[in-house]
């Protein structure tokens, strides 16, 4: 039978590699030379016995059957039985390709996170959950956008960069792009995926330029990957771009005077913590409330983050100067500004920078702790400017008084369960989870205050232990709802930020007491990364115990190798 073709314009060119090696190039004359002649030939002649191809038989002019057939198609062209949802792997090792098997029943954060620890040679092949209409295989371009507006989500909540990546790799795996690399920065995502070794990568990239702190958005997102990855649940990718959009039109679930009294609410029972009454509970929520409504209104008029912090700062310094001049002795100025710190110290950026850099993310982790200096150096700027105005008027302030809290535990269990629950509406986190987050507070102060006034240990190293507890039980509760462990440990931490080491760091600094300053000052850096580690080191150990049941071929557990010299 004749292989039909329609002419020279229709047939695809032949690859170069494809062509044989004897060929010569195209526009070069074959030199005819009698038989009986002997002398040199061209390097482009073909040897005897070799027929050269003709023009017209590549372009299928010529009738030989199944010969010329075969002259048509490349080397590297698929089969007509091939599918893209059957595709092998890239390639295949020299000791063949390893038998790994992850349990379905675990979280997907922790297979996914499992596979990107793993070298490329031994990731199982994904089997694509979701159906795609066409036998092709998935619109390869779609599903790439879909990965990077998903992970743009993640990202501006404050999600560690691990856990991004592990989002957006489980989105591609599901709709049957095994072969593709996600890379997560502060401020960039991108992702390539190779559909073989001969064919070009496709590449996508997305830039995140607004950070906004919505716990409830995170939840749905979580959600969304979620359902994506199962197999009980078809998620089309029209679906998944419908619900993305509701997620992002969706409203804040609290509403702007709730916010603004729970930034009351958070400083009042940050001064109850450290050893405030009635009346400096009151004035430090009403100082942070003047500073929040200030920082928004600075916010409306396009300042950056920077000045909105040292404006928020100001007026709790300033109601705990204007006491100070009263000269009462009922009333400790120094808890008013103590409160008003805690309500702005940025411990969620604090605890994702660490987590970033113990992950081995650096360059992400290095553009959040330096975030997190610039928000602190505005909060320091704006408590020093009232203070320096409160040493010129006769204030004085006694950088050398230590607090001395209430002896009553109940109280300070009561305060920081009411500072968890007000950090957890200042997140925007899902009523649902309000409850969980706050007794977790409870929990975290209590320890801290077992080993570290009880016990006479450490406060350094008690708040590391109640961090990591804290953030074991934020694993175990997002495991229970597979939702992002954030708003279970964010919250959670409040009680534990360094507020008053950074209240007498910056007085000493603003009397010109340097070294009792940076002693303090000190302090306030050892806690927050005490805070930061113990978190870090109860969600590893929670995923080192409970990650993976079942996996075989080693892969239960994959520590990053990024830095190792061996």
């Amino acid at each position: 039978m004749v292989a039909e073709s329609g002419g020279p314009e229709d047939q695809k060119p032949q690859s170069d590699e494809a062509r044989s090696a004897f060929a010569p190039p195209a526009g070069t004359m074959q030199p005819v030379s009698p038989p009986e002649e002997d002398h040199p030939t061209s390097e482009f002649a073909l040897p005897t016995g070799v027929q050269a191809e003709s023009a017209q038989s590549g372009a299928g002019g010529s009738s030989g059957g199944g010969s010329n057939s075969d002259t048509l198609t490349s080397a590297f062209t698929p089969p007509s039985t091939y599918r893209a949802q059957q595709s092998p792997p890239a390639f295949t090792p020299a000791q063949g390709i390893p038998m790994v098997k992850l349990t379905k029943e675990a979280p997907w954060q922790d297979r996914m996170r499992t596979m990107l620890r793993m070298p490329v040679t031994e990731r199982p092949a994904a089997e694509s959950i979701q159906r795609t209409d066409d036998d092709t295989g998935p619109a390869v371009p779609r599903v790439l956008d879909l990965t990077l507006r998903i992970g743009e989500l993640l990202l501006a909540g404050g999600e560690g960069a691990e856990d991004v990546e592990a989002a957006m790799f489980a989105v591609t795996r599901s709709y049957g792009l095994d072969r593709s690399e996600p890379t997560v920065t502060f401020t960039l995502l991108s992702i390539s995926h190779q559909p073989s070794l001969v064919d070009d990568p496709v590449t996508a990239s997305r830039t995140v330029r607004r950070r906004g702190t919505d716990y409830t958005r995170l939840a749905a997102v979580f959600r969304l990957v979620d359902d994506i990855t199962s197999e009980d649940t078809e998620v089309s990718l029209e679906e998944a771009y419908r619900r993305l959009a509701e997620i992002r039109r969706n409203r804040h679930p609290y509403p702007g005077w709730v916010l603004t009294a729970a930034a009351g609410l958070l400083a009042g029972s940050a001064s109850v913590l450290v050893g405030g009454g009635v009346l400096v509970f009151l004035v430090a929520a009403a100082g942070a409330m003047l500073g929040d409504r200030l920082a928004w209104l600075c916010a409306g008029r396009g300042l950056p983050e920077f000045y909105q912090f040292t404006v928020a700062a100001m007026p709790p310094a300033a109601m705990g100067v204007a006491l100070t001049l009263t000269h009462s002795t009922d009333i400790r100025p120094s808890a008013v500004i103590t409160g008003g710190l805690f309500a702005l110290l940025p411990g969620r950026a604090l605890v994702a920078g660490v987590q970033d850099g113990l992950t081995g993310y650096y360059i992400t982790a290095s553009a959040r702790l330096l975030e997190v200096m610039y928000f602190f150096i505005g909060i320091v700027a704006g408590v020093l400017i009232i203070l320096y105005l409160g040493l010129q008027l006769g204030a004085e302030l006694n950088p050398e008084a230590r607090f001395t809290p209430y002896n009553e535990p109940v109280v300070q269990i009561l305060a920081s369960m009411a500072l968890s629950l007000a950090f957890a509406v200042l997140l925007q986190q899902e009523r649902s989870t309000v409850l969980a987050v706050t007794l977790n507070g409870g929990v975290a102060w209590i320890v801290f205050g077992a080993m570290a006034r009880t016990g006479q240990i450490s406060p350094v190293a008690a708040t590391a232990v109640a961090a990591g507890l804290v953030g074991l039980f934020g694993q175990l509760f997002s495991r229970y709802r597979f939702h992002s462990s954030l708003p279970y440990i964010t919250a959670a931490i409040g009680p534990l930020l360094p507020g008053s080491a950074t209240y007498f760091g910056l007085l000493g600094v603003a009397q010109n007491e340097l070294d009792t300053g940076l002693a303090s000052l000190s302090t306030a850096v050892a806690t927050a990364l005490a805070i930061a580690i113990g978190v870090n080191l109860g969600s590893e150990i929670s995923r080192l115990f409970m990650g993976l049941p079942g996996a075989v071929g080693g892969a239960s557990r994959r520590a990053a190798k990024r830095t190792r010299g061996f």
